[in-house]
């Protein structure tokens, strides 16, 4: 099987999903004559042509809202925003129209959208530019919220979300653009709010999205070599969550971790050891842990990003205090 980089891949379904279907096109800064601030739109313009791959100005309120209508109006577009958060500035479109337009129309208008694009940390990039909103988004009822880990699941999830009839927010990691994976030639689809298990394991439970899965699944090599055997499950979706894969491997492990870049309160991690400890509660050895973003604005210096975000160390701390094997 070949092996493409992960925008690569969202190219290719973007790029199938147009081929196929004249009502799908790209809006976004830079998506066009730059060939995207990441290159993932690259040559996009040059076979779709600039009506239906479109820059526009740095207006994400104004765009996002163009692509509203034109969703309710029979178009299925996607919507790229530079990095989420910067979608702060669109957010009302996407909350207040996008996700509550079928049920304030009764049912009569959908709005198949797709609003996508980088979220999350990307090295020296400071406060403004290094937030993860997915638990923001996911709090959302009307909206689906996708976050892939690799470029396969890339692909096959952005098929998805612009075939779905509901709005989709979908967030790459700005750090993953580059990574390479196995994808294969012929179509696929994965569907949306189904978990995938990375890893197979006993002992433990770790759960995660996003880069985030690189933590979960280096940290899952070093315990290991310590004889603990971890369970790495990949959420693929964030809205709606796939909680009875979660709770299988529960009933296995009797653990669990969770791996989240965003910050604690509120957290995607929040919700997910709630549901568990609720619903799985006479399966647990242990509480449920999380690893998640210092509650602080992401510093600038390097040091300091270390020190903030979830890491392979913190994810096997937290795992060894669950098994009760803390030093």
């Amino acid at each position: 099987m070949r092996s493409i980089q992960f925008r690569e891949a969202l190219r290719e379904a973007m790029s199938e999903e147009m081929r196929r279907d004249k009502s799908v096109f790209l809006m976004g800064e830079e998506v066009a004559e730059y060939n995207g601030a990441y290159k993932v739109s690259q040559g996009m313009l040059d076979e779709f042509g600039p009506e239906r791959v479109i820059d526009t100005p740095i207006a994400e309120l104004g765009f996002a809202g163009i692509g509203v209508g034109a969703s309710m109006n029979g178009l299925r577009p996607i919507i790229e925003f530079m990095t989420f958060n910067f979608s702060l500035v669109a957010i009302d479109q996407v909350i207040n129209s996008a996700a509550k337009m079928m049920s304030m129309s009764g049912g009569q208008y959908s709005c198949p959208i797709v609003f996508r694009g980088p979220t999350g940390s990307a090295g020296m990039l400071s406060s403004q530019h290094s937030q993860n909103f997915e638990n923001w988004y996911a709090n959302t009822p009307g909206l689906k919220v996708v976050v892939p880990s690799n470029p396969y699941d890339a692909k096959g999830l952005m098929k998805s979300a612009i075939r779905d009839n509901d709005p989709v927010v979908f967030m790459e990691s700005e750090q993953m653009y580059g990574d390479k994976g196995e994808v294969p030639e012929e179509e696929y689809l994965i569907p949306i709010g189904v978990a995938d298990i990375k890893r197979e394991g006993t002992d433990v439970t770790i759960v995660s999205f996003g880069k985030m899965m690189k933590v979960a699944l280096a940290a899952a090599e070093e315990l290991a070599k310590d004889g603990i055997n971890a369970e790495v499950i990949d959420l693929r979706t964030v809205r709606p969550i796939d909680y009875k894969t979660l709770i299988e491997s529960v009933k296995k492990t009797n653990r669990m971790v969770v791996v989240e870049e965003a910050w604690p309160l509120a957290s995607i991690s929040a919700e997910l050891a709630y549901h568990i400890q609720s619903n799985a509660f006479d399966y647990m050895d242990a509480p449920v842990k999380r690893v998640t973003c210092r509650d602080v604005p992401l510093p600038y210096a390097p040091t300091l990003i270390e020190a903030s975000l979830p890491n392979v160390a913190r994810t096997i701390e937290a795992v060894k205090e669950v098994t009760y094997q803390k030093a």
